[in-house]
């Protein structure tokens, strides 16, 4: 193998993403979201109602909040005081997959031991108390279709999941039948929403003039309050946002596009979300070297930016790096982070610019929730820097509010929010 130091050059080069393709992204978004609320099949966005508002922050009393988003299944006795105050009373968090014990996640498993193992989690996050009243909301991070805030149908599995006769099914049914099948008649399914909204309801809860939620981590998505014009209700939307595909592919792009599962489907999300980054490097590195490498984990692409990953990268290549060649590595790593946080803010000034149009931006906060966005700097000061120059002046008044725990927060706050 042979370093192609031209090769180094125009990898570094092919994953920036200037002002006038920002600026761009931003006018294509906020025309998606117009396209997707209009019903037009065209548009690579969907916008799905909630049928959730915003909660006032006063918002008060014990919930149960049951997070099923992947393969660990978390549940939580929640106590709202008003005031935007809130306390996590009990915990329980157990993965859907113990080996050599039980597997409530794949084709061999059924779906009445996977609804049997949540409504379990359920009660012995309540003491075994089948007496007190509570009611349940229910973050549950698959494409479904609601029709209400109370029960989500499950479209298909994602994240490796694939029980038997769930998809097509109404969700919280078969929660509810399963809780009462073990007495569990006092705890009531209320509400069921997805991770993002449950990040914009937490944040809401806490803070004032907060109008987008997004979900930014493995996975990548949006969510946003419309206003409808006063026509009807305003509802929480979520924008499925990892599926905008009206954005440029460099060639490690297209090819991890190509070997993915799904083909051409989650543009976005592939060149911004976690899950793909380390991917995208290795793909990059070995174009450069001429061979073939597997993906680089996060928390390995965290080390190389932090220029602490010369003993993988020369583990990667099977020769010695120069302390150049390291340094363009790193500045490839960065590239790809860059590149990641400038499509996200425009992703979020997209849908800023849906809500409040061509005029004034007044204040408004945008929730983030995620191990990537928590954990990854240059991330983090790349998204406020892109945001700064796509907002310019008004950027001071457009907060990015950090926000943790949303899911089960969220699903709380859901639940008080369903009179009955």
């Amino acid at each position: 193998m042979e370093w192609n130091a031209q090769k180094a050059r125009e990898a570094i080069a092919s994953f920036s993403f200037g002002p006038e393709e920002m600026i761009a992204a931003v006018d294509v978004f906020r025309n998606e979201i117009d396209k997707g609320l209009a019903g037009n099949a065209k548009s690579t966005l969907k916008p799905l109602p909630s049928y959730l508002g915003l909660p006032t922050g006063e918002e008060q009393g014990e919930y149960i909040a049951l997070d099923f988003g992947g393969t660990n299944v978390r549940a939580d006795r929640v106590r709202l005081f008003g005031g935007g105050k809130y306390e996590m009373a009990a915990r329980v968090a157990k993965p859907l997959i113990a080996p050599g014990r039980y597997n409530h996640a794949d084709k061999g498993a059924t779906a009445a031991g996977l609804f049997d193992f949540l409504a379990e989690i359920v009660d012995s996050v309540i003491g075994g108390d089948h007496e007190k009243q509570y009611r349940l909301g229910h973050t549950f991070s698959f494409p479904s279709t609601q029709d209400s805030p109370r029960d989500a149908k499950l479209i298909s599995w994602t994240k490796e999941l694939a029980v038997p006769d769930v998809e097509g099914r109404w969700v919280n049914e078969r929660l509810r039948e399963a809780m009462e099948a073990r007495g569990l008649v006092n705890v009531r399914p209320a509400a069921i929403l997805n991770d993002t909204v449950a990040v914009l309801l937490a944040a809401a809860y806490q803070w004032d003039d907060v109008t987008i939620g997004s979900i930014y981590a493995t996975g990548f998505n949006a969510c946003y309050l419309e206003r409808f014009g006063g026509e009807k209700p305003p509802t929480v939307m979520n924008l499925e946002a990892g599926n905008f595909g009206w954005l440029d592919q460099n060639e490690y792009d297209r090819a991890l596009d190509e070997a993915s599962e799904k083909a051409g489907a989650q543009i976005l999300e592939k060149m911004v979300s976690g899950r793909y980054l380390g991917a995208l490097f290795s793909r990059a590195f070995g174009d450069i070297l001429g061979e073939s490498f597997p993906a680089v984990t996060g928390e390995d692409l965290s080390a190389i930016l932090q220029g602490e990953g010369a003993t993988l990268l020369r583990h990667m290549a099977g020769t010695q790096l120069t302390a150049e060649q390291l340094k363009e590595l790193a500045a490839l790593a960065e590239a790809i982070v860059r590149r990641s946080a400038r499509i996200a803010a425009a992703v979020y000034v997209g849908t800023l610019r849906h809500i409040i149009g061509d005029g004034p931006i007044g204040v408004h906060n945008i929730a983030v929730e995620g191990s990537f966005f928590t954990h990854m700097a240059v991330a983090r000061i790349a998204l406020q820097d892109a945001m700064q120059e796509l907002l310019k002046d008004e950027a001071k008044n457009v907060q990015i509010l950090h926000v943790t725990g949303g899911a089960s927060l969220g699903a709380a706050i859901a639940a008080s929010m369903m009179e009955n």
